[in-house]
């Protein structure tokens, strides 16, 4: 049986042009077939090529491995695809930092290898369930990688919320918003909140106040079988809209109450090497490590 490996991307990238070309000839002399959307697969330039072909409604059923040409915001699509199928993302970054990518765009002859070889490990990073109700009627469903968001819509306004934990209330905010992330967001949207950098491995909900007009305003660190809660007060003016990683929301009324767990399905990531997200930090903030000398001298 022909192996399958489903390509998605960002065609608007110039460079991603070239290396999907080189992608689908590299996996095709080895006889490994790759599947898209016919839109995507059109804009690459590569839809008559042999052995590729075009999705049916679900693009990721029957495939082992998804490969994502582009940045972060490429890779939380491509996690809505593969996500309840189980098949692992392997990003090969275009964007400027790619922390969720696994390869560069230089070392595609390698990346390709590998594929061709099967030779990358799982990694399981855990998602955020979402719900929004409003007098026990659930209004919205929904689930994040990185991390759910509730902000205001108005700049002018603050929102008036009170965040509960485990069915305790813990403190009302006047605020712009609040985060609520995964180890794996703790790099994006919470960090630039003020939220700490967690590792992947450590299981963890981060919660952090966005611009928060409170003495208690501090990011917390979570464990992982906690229920959160982000209740906005009844008759305040703000109007409220519920984001997940970004890419999904819903506008809130008054009223709402958010509840954010831990969800039971992971996204799956691809990775072909065995570097610690120390080497990761450092490479992609291009932090300073000058004056290093290892951990053990003299030996």
């Amino acid at each position: 049986m022909t192996r399958q490996i489903l390509l998605i991307g960002h065609p608007g990238r110039p460079e991603a042009l070239e290396i999907a070309a080189q992608l689908v000839k590299d996996l095709g002399d080895n006889d490994i077939r790759v599947v898209g959307t016919a839109e995507e697969l059109r804009a690459f330039g590569v839809i008559d090529e042999p052995l590729v072909e075009v999705a049916a409604e679900d693009p990721a059923a029957g495939c082992e491995l998804a490969i994502v040409l582009g940045g972060d915001g490429t890779i939380l699509r491509g996690a809505e695809l593969v996500r309840d199928h189980r098949v692992p993302l392997l990003g090969i970054n275009l964007g400027h930092v790619g922390f969720l990518a696994e390869a560069e765009r230089d070392d595609i002859h390698t990346t390709v290898r590998k594929v061709v070889d099967r030779s990358w490990t799982v990694e399981e990073r855990a998602t955020l369930a979402v719900t929004a109700s409003l007098d026990g009627e659930v209004l919205w469903q929904d689930w994040a990688l990185n991390e759910a968001s509730v902000e205001k819509r108005a700049r002018e306004r603050m929102l008036e919320v009170v965040v509960e934990i485990d069915g305790r209330p813990l403190s009302s905010w006047g605020c712009d918003g609040v985060v609520m992330s995964t180890p794996t967001g703790s790099t994006a949207y919470a960090f630039s909140a003020g939220g700490p950098i967690v590792w992947p491995g450590v299981a963890a909900i981060l919660l952090v106040p966005i611009s928060a007009h409170a003495l208690f305003a501090r990011p917390l660190v979570l464990s992982t079988d906690v229920q959160i809660a982000v209740e906005l007060k009844q008759g305040a003016e703000a109007e409220a809209v519920v984001w997940c990683d970004g890419r999904r929301s819903y506008d809130l009324p008054a009223g709402s109450r958010i509840e954010v767990c831990r969800a039971d399905t992971p996204v799956l990531l691809a990775r072909l090497t065995d570097a610690p997200f120390t080497d990761r930090l450092v490479a992609k903030f291009d932090l300073s490590v000058s004056g290093w000398r290892g951990t053990r001298r003299g030996s």
